[in-house]
């Protein structure tokens, strides 16, 4: 059995989404969650005071209590935390939207109303494709419990959507008709605050980097120092490293018309990785 962390970065006025899980298998997340608290332990070392959360929207650019680490240190802490992702071979799933692809496909009637917000796309693009690489798995390997972070608006309505998805959504992952939706998903979502789980943590740390390297990539934002499209290029080879995989996100070819929904919002650098 899997755990499934989920964060997004973007749904206010930046022009990408991203919504980001961490597939952890069931028998190593007690481990892992450790290892996440002995970092936060240690990050709390070097700022002299105590940190029980890591936003990369506050880390990355040194803002509030990280004003104190200088930016050679945060950088090497960045890829710190990517290669301890890669070493425990946990495995992400993301989903990307180009916010004014979206915005004009609604208009055109093209997105279906039970996502017919950013926040509900990410999500549930997440989980057909967790569906979709995991269905084949023996036993109860694939089966899969997702967790994202509290939605307060979201939250009701995407539950219902989980527990009755449309039709349309079936040929994302070829469900034959009599065969259980969704059946890899374990009961309804949970949501949870991210400063009791720390896994929802790591999954919003991934979100904003990704998010960064697309509006470099797509010409939405300029650099915020001088070599940094470089570095997110290499922290962006290292996160996809641990992809589940794209021909489970933004299959290239024999799309399905529901496949093509999320293909078509996509930023155009996404969907060449």
């Amino acid at each position: 059995m899997k755990f499934c962390y989920c964060d997004e970065s973007g749904t206010g006025t930046e022009p990408i989404a991203v919504m980001v899980g961490v597939v952890v298998d069931a028998n190593r997340m007690h481990l892992t969650k450790d290892n996440w608290s002995n970092l936060l332990t240690t990050l709390s070392r070097l700022l002299g005071r105590q940190v029980s959360e890591l936003h990369a929207c506050e880390f990355y650019p040194g803002n509030g209590i990280w004003r104190g680490i200088n930016g050679h240190l945060r950088s090497n802490l960045i890829t710190a935390i990517l290669q301890w992702l890669m070493d425990r071979k946990h495995y992400i799933v993301y989903s990307v939207i180009h916010k004014a692809r979206f915005t004009q496909c609604k208009t055109q009637g093209k997105i279906p109303d039970e996502i017919g917000t950013i926040w509900q796309a990410l999500g549930f693009h997440l989980l057909l494709a967790l569906q979709k690489a995991y269905q084949r798995s023996e036993g109860t390997k694939g089966n899969t419990i997702v967790i994202f972070d509290n939605q307060k608006r979201e939250e009701i309505r995407f539950t219902d959507l989980v527990k009755n998805p449309p039709h349309w959504s079936d040929s994302y992952y070829c469900c034959e008709r009599g065969s259980r939706q969704l059946d890899q998903i374990i009961d309804v979502p949970y949501f949870a605050d991210s400063r009791d789980v720390a896994l929802i943590q790591l999954a919003d740390f991934l979100s904003f980097f990704i998010r960064r390297y697309v509006e470099i990539k797509e010409g939405l934002g300029g650099e915020r120092y001088e070599g940094e499209d470089t570095r997110l290029e290499e922290w962006m080879t290292q996160i996809i490293t641990r992809s589940i995989g794209s021909s489970f996100l933004y299959p290239k070819r024999g799309r399905c018309s529901c496949a093509e929904i999320f293909y078509s919002i996509a930023p155009e650098c996404i969907k060449t990785i």
